[in-house]
């Protein structure tokens, strides 16, 4: 494994409302990981290091926040990794599109495990991935899949998605239940757990582009739609969506992410910033980054941190939020 000192940069600064004045500070920190990794995805871990994809290098690497250290894990030839999350036995589980397979990275071991598809699924596009109540690992591919793989047994279920290439963003929700949203097909899905099937969940504008879910403390999925610049929920007993157009000229709304205490994090392209949303107030915060061009395509957070990877700069950023402000 190879290890890089990674330089720190901090930056404390108000959180500058975009439409109410300030009301608590944040911390805005980043790290340099090795130069060519294009961090993909980011994912902290119960330990307080944090995990990325190294898409462009092949690696899954692992920051250490304290000292700003970064160890990377070799997942294999022709490896791409897109996503990371931290499954329930606390490994770091990855969708590599390079390997077309579902990998697993022990925490202590740093083992790599892999559960290549089926054959005749090669070439999926493996994107991202979430584990449902019952501890199988859900994923999506956007050549046109959707699957399933139980690590108990290895049995893994692979499906044709609805409308074919595009599936993407997926999420778990707090009950275990598995949302994904598709790109291409522009539409939010939730698979029966146990026989696969899905049916399309068209959001209020046509064409908005779907690219990333996740599900807040009441099960709603929040979406971020690239072609719209929108953010938008499902309600999904009442059938009924919410959207917001995000601050900008242009916005183009790429990840997004739920904290601890339903406040909606969603990152713009165009704005090149990570943008806070408070459903409550309906009001937007940003964050631009100190560099152009930062590229955050995925966030995951813990409680007082939103973390996000941005590929085009070679770092990873946390945001540590909610503090009284001075």
């Amino acid at each position: 494994m190879d290890q890089h000192h990674a330089r720190v940069f901090t930056a404390i600064l108000l959180a500058a409302s975009l439409l109410a004045p300030p009301v608590i500070a944040d911390e805005v920190q980043y790290y340099e990981v090795p130069k060519g990794d294009r961090p993909h995805d980011v994912a902290p871990a119960p330990d307080g290091t944090v995990w990325y994809t190294g898409q462009r290098a092949g690696v899954l690497g692992r920051l250490d926040p304290k000292t700003g250290d970064v160890k990377r894990v070799p997942l294999g030839d022709h490896s791409k990794p897109h996503g990371v999350i931290v499954g329930p036995d606390g490994a770091a589980w990855v969708s590599d599109s390079g390997l077309n397979a579902i990998v697993r990275v022990d925490a202590k071991t740093q083992a790599v495990q892999q559960w290549p598809l089926p054959k005749d699924r090669a070439g999926a596009n493996l994107n991202t991935a979430a584990f449902d109540g019952k501890g199988r690992i859900w994923f999506t591919g956007q050549e046109g899949i959707y699957g399933r793989l139980d690590p108990a047994t290895g049995d893994m279920q692979v499906w044709d998605a609805p409308r074919g290439r595009g599936p993407y963003g997926i999420t778990a929700t707090p009950g275990g239940d598995i949302w994904f949203v598709s790109l291409a097909g522009s539409y939010l899905a939730k698979p029966d757990l146990e026989i696969g099937v899905v049916l399309p969940i068209d959001p209020p504008k046509k064409g908005s582009g779907p690219r990333r879910v996740w599900a807040d403390s009441a099960g709603r999925p929040w979406v971020s739609e690239w072609n719209a610049g929108t953010l938008s929920v499902y309600d999904p007993p009442k059938k009924m969506w919410q959207t917001w157009r995000l601050p900008g000229e242009d916005p183009r709304a790429y990840a997004v992410f739920v904290d601890e205490a339903d406040k909606v994090w969603v990152s713009d392209f165009p704005g090149n910033a990570i943008v806070r949303f408070d459903p409550v107030s309906e009001k937007f915060t940003s964050f631009p980054s100190d560099r152009e061009h930062a590229d955050v395509r995925q966030m995951l957070g813990r409680k007082g941190e939103l973390w996000g990877a941005e590929s085009g700069t070679d770092r990873l950023v946390v945001i540590r939020y909610g503090k009284p402000a001075p």
